[in-house]
């Protein structure tokens, strides 16, 4: 009797997967990828929380005297009771472990300056650093990876001439000097874009839901509010952007003229594929790797280092407060800020790595 066409399937089946290793019921090998770089980062996050309080205690200065004034502190009774109500009488120890027991309970302790819980201000100034600083990335992006492109598409002529000097400038250019000037220029004199903050004061905040200017805008409906928080988020946002746009610009250049000279590429031309999919399908997506990286790197540097464009233009985010709080030595503050940061490039390097794990199958495997 001649084989059923189920029991011939099954026989090519077991044929096609005879010496092959049994996978035993493991994981599939992004899934590994995954969970170990979140156990990384989770120990990495206990790692910042250990570096912060480490280096914050050893900053020179007495918090006593930042806070209490020289009068308070002729009072040894005062003195006492302050540090005994900030832990500041227990050893070091002590007050890590107290303060580690804090974060795990989302407590991070009170600001000596505000009085309010530091996880309070945080959530009041982070979003405005956040809007601005992924503004300046989205702009970054779009930017730097065009210009980068064109520049290797055109290499030795005008084109990547003048988009390498003009990337050169980007990164050349001190922030702090471009964000006075643009202030200057395009507020007082031309009087072409708002002046300091997030939005008209005439027109108040929309409904917090995010601590978006923007997004809190939309999800209410005010589009007087959205265009005015565009507009005051747009000279910051290219402030910002100018030097991430010069390097990603030089970097997408790079890795674009590096795929460009590779076999497949060349046999890709050879069939007669279009310019338009042999860009986009595998000289794009084989460059992605090292612009991720680089885009990575400059989001968290934009966070931690809006400082003096937020002092210039008056941005209520976290480099204000982080500031303020380092200037009067607010331990909790300082702290808390340096967490926040920590967390913050944390993410975006999980981030990153779940990215190579999608974009190149290789990265997983190893």
């Amino acid at each position: 009797m001649s084989d059923t066409p189920d029991a011939v399937k099954a026989a090519r089946s077991e044929k096609r997967g005879a010496g092959r290793p049994s996978s035993g019921g493991r994981a599939h090998p992004l899934a590994r990828f995954l969970v170990r770089r979140i156990l990384l980062a989770v120990l990495m996050a206990w790692g910042i929380t250990l570096v912060t309080f480490v280096l914050t205690n050893l900053v020179p200065g007495d918090p006593v005297a930042a806070n209490l004034g020289q009068r308070a502190l002729g009072d040894p009774a005062i003195v006492a009771q302050w540090r005994a109500e900030h832990g500041l009488d227990k050893p070091l120890w002590q007050q890590y472990a107290l303060h580690l027991q804090g974060v795990l309970q989302g407590d991070l302790g009170t600001s000596q300056q505000s009085h309010r819980p530091v996880s309070q201000d945080l959530a009041e100034f982070v979003p405005a650093t956040l809007e601005l600083a992924g503004a300046a990335i989205l702009v970054s992006l779009v930017l730097g990876v065009a210009f980068g492109v064109v520049a290797a598409l055109r290499r030795d002529r005008l084109a990547d001439h003048t988009l390498r000097l003009l990337s050169l400038i980007g990164i050349s250019v001190p922030t702090f000097w471009l964000a006075l000037i643009a202030f200057y220029v395009f507020f007082y004199r031309l009087q072409l874009t708002p002046g300091s903050g997030r939005v008209d004061a005439a027109l108040g905040s929309a409904p917090a839901v995010t601590g978006l200017q923007t997004v809190d805008a939309l999800l209410a409906g005010r589009w007087d509010i959205f265009s005015s928080a565009v507009g005051h988020l747009i000279t910051p946002a290219l402030v910002l952007a100018l030097y991430t746009i010069g390097l990603l610009t030089r970097f997408t250049r790079s890795a674009v003229l590096e795929v460009l000279g590779q076999d497949y590429v060349r046999a890709a031309r050879a069939k007669g594929l279009p310019g338009r999919v042999i860009l986009f399908r595998y000289v794009l997506r084989s460059a992605l790797v090292p612009i991720i990286t680089v885009a990575g790197l400059a989001f968290g540097s934009l966070l931690s280092g809006t400082v003096l464009v937020e002092a210039i233009f008056a941005w209520p985010g976290i480099g204000q407060y982080a500031y303020k709080s380092a200037t009067t030595l607010d331990l909790p503050a300082v702290m808390g800020v340096g967490l926040v940061v920590g967390v913050v490039y944390l993410v975006i390097n999980l981030i990153v790595d779940i990215l190579y794990g999608v974009i190149d199958p290789r990265v997983r495997l190893q």
